[in-house]
């Protein structure tokens, strides 16, 4: 199938559109990638998502598939050649994909729960569940890669894709407070398979820089503190 024939929708710092980098470059397909600007969204995102309107979007023969873990499953489908993203076995697909949900819908929101935290204990409260997820899901490294590199084996595969894309804002909150998230001693399974990851040949030149990163967090989460100090008040 033609490069030419693929796009991709999406921003620099979406860790759901690096999903679609990484997976593209495992396949080796070629596409062409298209730099949305969400405060004025483009024509083609939003006649290609016009349910959600926002990114990712793959588009290919001129049809657009969107959400993140919809899209993975459909580039391991549609370029069905070795490697392989999502296990093969039936158990171990579903066991995959269990955890890819909980990564997105619980893990990922309490991530994202540390920004809006305000005061001290609630800040800690929300630092404290990023840390706990993180604990369940060294677990679940364990189990899922019996003691090899990734969370599918010898190689990155759907739950390492899933994860890894997240890494650039788990820097994000550790520096933004001051912590340390991904801990050595308590998840030493995980902060070893980061850097694995971060080295991957389908993953080290399409990660966003961490410090590039921490800039623009910083400038978004300040541009959004200044607008909600001059919103009017409430009553």
């Amino acid at each position: 199938m033609a490069g030419s024939e693929v796009k991709v929708l999406g921003t620099w710092a979406s860790p759901f559109a690096l999903r679609v980098h990484i997976a593209l470059g495992i396949k080796s397909v070629k596409y062409e990638w298209v730099e949305e600007n969400l405060e004025a969204k483009s024509q083609l995102l939003l006649e290609s998502n016009p349910i959600n309107k926002q990114v990712p979007v793959l588009i290919h023969h001129h049809k657009p598939i969107c959400e993140s873990l919809a899209i993975l499953q459909y580039i391991d489908e549609a370029w069905p050649s070795a490697p392989s993203i999502l296990p093969s076995d039936p158990y171990h697909r579903a066991v995959a994909r269990f955890w890819a949900a909980y990564i997105d819908h619980k893990w990922f929101t309490w991530l994202k729960g540390v920004a809006s935290a305000e005061g001290a204990e609630a800040k800690k409260a929300a630092l404290d569940r990023v840390r706990e997820g993180l604990v369940v899901v060294e677990e679940a490294f364990g189990k899922c890669s019996k003691g090899k590199d990734f969370f599918s084996g010898d190689r990155i595969g759907y739950l390492d894709i899933v994860l890894g894309c997240f890494l650039g804002w788990l820097y994000v909150a550790e520096k933004r407070n001051d912590v340390k998230l991904l801990d050595e001693e308590k998840m030493p399974g995980l902060a070893a398979w980061a850097i694995k990851f971060c080295l991957d040949g389908a993953v080290k030149d399409v990660m966003p820089d961490k410090d590039e990163l921490l800039d623009y967090a910083n400038m978004v989460f300040q541009a959004m503190a200044k607008a909600k100090l001059n919103a009017p008040p409430n009553y």
